[in-house]
């Protein structure tokens, strides 16, 4: 093995522990706690983790230990254990995806429009029946891997996992197939939702700027009407009483508070608001709870925070993906094995990188230890 091949390898079992790292921890986190039921988003993610790690144990790790022994030395069974897994995991996890960036968009665009009207997607039921599925389609486009491999014998003694198709018509038909029903098909969907979702939040963003912009300026306005109206009434009670004291007009100005104090035996939270506000005369009236700008609540922070985290898992995705679609799409005109290569390295990349963006999204990439 020579230096580039030893590098090669070496940063294959990088992301290969990276990839185990991750998607064991994003399953873990994702299980639901003793006092709540199992959610929508969590079985989404529980189940992408599954298609990650069946791609980290069953299709990286023996790549990794085949790059470092120099040839294919696990036999020709597990070579078709190994393509099968290849695709199977593939297309769950990029399925996965689509779903995961669907129920987001139902959730912030979908739910604006129908007037925060429940989301589809929060049926457990139907959730599971779209897995099921996925899972059916991606066991469909796995079996042909099954049966058509072969370990093939290259340069010297290295030896080679490889697909082989009845004849080249064939192959041309599976990979038409597998390419638009598992890859452009799915990515089309999450392109749409991540595209929809950006736009609602910048949005939301400027529609959150502009309300706190126009909060800030109406309650100055106010703060300046108050000052105004009590300097008016501290000069009117000057003159419409002469000769006596700022103490005594005060006195009478606050008089008709005493009997609703009589009544109630004690004056109630905003009445006394009310009278120190008023006993304290030449102090504005500074601040209202209702004059304060809107802040946005903690559930809808966090709902904020898993969208963009759905975005960068779509931007990644789309990076990937697309770059490995269009390697298949080359390699299935002119076969090479540099491009197969290279696909796989992107395909890995994208299993050991996104449950670290959802991990933090949903702010579960810290554990706590607190009972």
């Amino acid at each position: 093995m020579d230096v580039e091949e030893l590098i090669e390898s070496i940063i294959r079992a990088l992301m290969f522990l990276a990839g185990i790292l991750g998607n064991n921890w994003l399953a873990i986190r994702s299980l639901p706690g003793k006092k709540s039921g199992i959610r929508t988003n969590e079985i989404l993610f529980i189940n992408l983790a599954v298609s990650n790690l069946i791609t980290n144990y069953l299709v990286d790790l023996p790549d990794t230990m085949a790059d470092f022994a120099g040839r294919w030395f696990l036999g020709e069974t597990f070579c078709g254990v190994f393509r099968f897994c290849a695709d199977l995991s593939e297309t769950s996890s990029i399925y996965t995806t689509f779903f995961i960036s669907t129920f987001w968009h139902q959730k912030l665009v979908g739910s604006l429009k129908r007037g925060g009207a429940p989301v589809q997607l929060d049926n457990l039921c139907l959730v599971g029946c779209l897995l099921a599925g996925s899972w059916s389609v991606a066991l469909v486009f796995s079996i042909p891997h099954f049966f058509f491999v072969k370990v093939e014998s290259g340069n010297g003694s290295e030896e080679d996992c490889i697909d082989v198709f009845p004849n080249a018509i064939a192959r041309q038909t599976y990979e038409i197939l597998y390419l638009t029903l598992a890859n452009a098909i799915p990515v089309a969907g999450i392109v749409f939702a991540s595209v929809q979702i950006v736009i609602t939040l910048l949005q939301n963003q400027r529609r959150i700027k502009g309300h706190n912009s126009d909060a800030t300026k109406e309650m100055v306005k106010d703060n300046n009407k108050s000052v105004e109206n009590r300097r008016d009434d501290t000069s009117d009670s000057a003159v419409s009483i002469p000769g006596t004291s700022n103490a005594a007009s005060l006195t009478h100005i606050h008089s008709p508070s005493r009997p609703n104090e009589g009544r109630s035996g004690q004056s109630s939270p905003l009445n006394r608001e009310t009278n120190t506000e008023s006993r304290a005369g030449a102090q504005p009236n500074l601040s209202r709870p209702s004059q304060m700008p809107a802040k946005p609540s903690s559930s809808s922070s966090t709902q904020v925070r898993a969208a963009k985290s759905v975005v960068a898992v779509a931007s990644v995705f789309l990076v990937c993906w697309l770059t490995h679609l269009l390697l298949r799409i080359t390699n299935n005109i002119h076969t090479s094995s540099i491009l197969v290569e290279v696909a796989s390295y992107i395909a890995a990349s994208y299993t050991c990188i996104i449950p670290y963006i959802f991990l933090h999204g949903v702010k579960k990439l810290s554990c706590s230890c607190k009972g």
